[in-house]
C-alpha cells in the first residue's frame, strides 16, 4: 500500500440560473453561484515508510481511527432548491501501480439554537388596519392586533395566538394564522427567495360589525428544521402570519417573526408564562419524525396571484415532492427534574395522646 489519507470538508453552495431578455429577439441565461467553506481538516492515516517502500497489510479487515475538532461555528445542515449546505468525510486509499480507491460519508452537523435568551423570550405583538374598497366605494374597516408570549419555539411546541378581530365592513371575513418558512439564497449581490407555508389554521368566519378574539388559539409547530441565521449565503427564516380574508379587496396581513431553535425553553428555568412552560416539556415530536421528511409546498402554489401574495392556504400534499428542502434535525436536550421530598422516619403530624382509641368491636 502506498498511504491512506482523510480529508474532511464543510461548506454552503448556491446556485441559479435566470433567463433575461437583450431585446425583442435576443435572450441568455444568467447564472448566479457562490459558495462559503466552514470546514476543512486533513489527515493521513497511514503512509509509506520513509525507506520508500510500499506498506504490506495482512489479508482481512484492518481500521484505523481517526477524530478531529468541529469548529465552535457552524452552520446547520441543509439542503434547499437554489442551495445547501453539507458536511463530509472523504479517505482515499492510494496503492502502487493501482487505481486510487476512494469512500466518502456524509454527516450531519446542527447549529445550537438556545431559546432561554432574552431576545428570544421576549413576548412579539403587532396591529394592522385597512380599509375594504370596492369600485372606489368605502365599505369599512378591518383591524387585527396579536400577540405570541415569546419570539424564539423548538418544533413539537405549541403557539399561543392572543389576537383580536374587529370587522366593521357590511361583509363577514375569514381570519387565519400559519407558519410562513422563508430560504433566501445570495450570490454576487443577487437574492432569490422561495417561501413555503409550513403548518396553518383557519378561524371562524367574523360576521359584519362583529368582532372575534382568540383566547390563546393553538398553533403546533410541526417537524421542521432551525433557522439559519449566520450564514453569509444561505438564510432560513421562520415568521408567524396572521392574516383576514377580506372578500373584494387584498388580505390584511400582520406579521410576527419567529426563530426556531434547538434547546427547548426550560420547565423550570424561566417563568415568563404558564402556557410556555405547559407546552414546553412535550417532546412526543421526536419519536414520530420519519427518515424521509416531506418537503413543504412552494409559496407560488399557495399564492394564486401577485395581489394575493401573502396567501396562508394550507399545505397540499399532492404537490409535494421527494427532494428534501429543507434542513436535518437532531435535537437533544437534557431536562432538569425537581429532586423527590426528603425522607424522615419521624412522623410530622404525630396522633395527639388525647385522642380516645376506638373499639375495633363496636
Amino acid at each position: 500500500l502506498g498511504a491512506l489519507r482523510l480529508r474532511a470538508v464543510g461548506a454552503a453552495r448556491v446556485h441559479w440560473t435566470e433567463s433575461r431578455s437583450a431585446g425583442s429577439s435576443t435572450a441568455y441565461t444568467q447564472s448566479y453561484s457562490d459558495q462559503v467553506e466552514f470546514l476543512s481538516h486533513r489527515d493521513t492515516l497511514m503512509a509509506p515508510p520513509d525507506n520508500g517502500e510500499a506498506t504490506v497489510l495482512q489479508a482481512g479487515r484492518h481500521e484505523f481511527p481517526f477524530t478531529f475538532q468541529l469548529p465552535e461555528t457552524l452552520a446547520t445542515s441543509f439542503e434547499g432548491k437554489h442551495g445547501s449546505v453539507r458536511y463530509w468525510v472523504k479517505a482515499k486509499l492510494h496503492r502502487p501501480w493501482s487505481t486510487v480507491k476512494k469512500a466518502k460519508k456524509e454527516f450531519t452537523v446542527i447549529e445550537p439554537i438556545d431559546i432561554n435568551t432574552p431576545a428570544l423570550l421576549a413576548p412579539q405583538a403587532g396591529a394592522k388596519e385597512k380599509l375594504a374598497r370596492a369600485w372606489y366605494c368605502n365599505r369599512g374597516q378591518v383591524s387585527v392586533t396579536a400577540k405570541i408570549d415569546r419570539k424564539g419555539y423548538t418544533p413539537g411546541e405549541v403557539i399561543p395566538i392572543f389576537a383580536e378581530i374587529d370587522n366593521c365592513t357590511s361583509r363577514a371575513v375569514v381570519p387565519k394564522a400559519a407558519i410562513i418558512q422563508t430560504q433566501t439564497f445570495i450570490a454576487r449581490g443577487t437574492k432569490k427567495q422561495k417561501k413555503s407555508v409550513v403548518t396553518s389554521i383557519t378561524g371562524d368566519p367574523v360576521p359584519a360589525g362583529k368582532r372575534e378574539v382568540w383566547h390563546g388559539r393553538a398553533l403546533k409547530i410541526p417537524p421542521v428544521g432551525p433557522s439559519i441565521l449566520q450564514c453569509r449565503i444561505i438564510q432560513v427564516e421562520y415568521s408567524l402570519k396572521v392574516c383576514v380574508d377580506i372578500p373584494g379587496t387584498s388580505k390584511l396581513l400582520l406579521e410576527l417573526p419567529l426563530v426556531i431553535g434547538t434547546i427547548p425553553l426550560h420547565p423550570f428555568g424561566s417563568r415568563t408564562s404558564s402556557v410556555s412552560s405547559q407546552y414546553s416539556v412535550n417532546l412526543d415530536w421526536l419519536s414520530t419524525i420519519p427518515e424521509q421528511l416531506e418537503a413543504p409546498p412552494e409559496y407560488s402554489a399557495v399564492v394564486s396571484s401577485p395581489e394575493a401574495e401573502q396567501s396562508l392556504a394550507p399545505p397540499c400534499r399532492s404537490e409535494l415532492g421527494d427532494i428534501l428542502e429543507g434542513p436535518f434535525f437532531a435535537y437533544i436536550q437534557e431536562f432538569r427534574f425537581r429532586p423527590p421530598p426528603l425522607y424522615s422516619e419521624v412522623d410530622p403530624n404525630p396522633a395527639s395522646g388525647t385522642i380516645r382509641p376506638r373499639c375495633m368491636t363496636c
